[in-house]
């Protein structure tokens, strides 16, 4: 029986595979917090730009339209923010499916280590059986040929 695990390079690559998953949803965590603190600022940004309430008809309408431009700028943060979501939720998709793919060939290796000690086990057996068999034949040969053992 081979005692070696031929797929280990295999199991090296999955392993390897899936940090790089891992690796790829702490990313897009850190993606998601930096989308939320830029939500958190242009609300602030918004909330602190109130129209005036005095004023000239044209500073009015500027500040109107510089409240708007940071409404939009609010909603292309938010929308920043439920894109980074998505990728993070496929990011950890693919994490889960590397993790099973990983496990899958560890699966076999433990498969295969348990096939190795089995057969360790048989082969072990085997001899001790044998030299039961060969330590018993001989004993009884021995009181075959030496007559002065069988009188005593």
């Amino acid at each position: 029986m081979n005692r070696l695990f031929r797929l280990a390079p295999v199991l090296r690559a999955r392993k390897a595979q899936e940090d790089a998953a891992r690796g790829a949803v702490i990313q897009s965590r850190a993606d998601v917090r930096d989308a939320e603190a830029m939500v958190r600022r242009r609300r602030l940004e918004l909330v602190g730009a109130d129209a005036p309430s005095e004023g000239s008809a044209r500073a009015m309408v500027a500040a109107l339209v510089a409240r708007q431009s940071l409404a939009s700028g609010l909603f292309d943060a938010q929308r920043m923010v439920t894109a980074a979501e998505e990728i993070e939720q496929e990011r950890l998709a693919a994490l889960a499916d590397a993790a099973k793919r990983r496990r899958a060939v560890e699966m076999m290796g433990d498969r295969h280590a348990a096939m190795v000690k089995a057969h360790d086990l048989r082969t072990d057996q085997a001899v001790l059986d044998e030299l039961a068999v060969t330590a018993k034949a001989r004993s009884a040969a021995g009181d075959v040929h030496d007559p002065s053992r069988s009188e005593a």
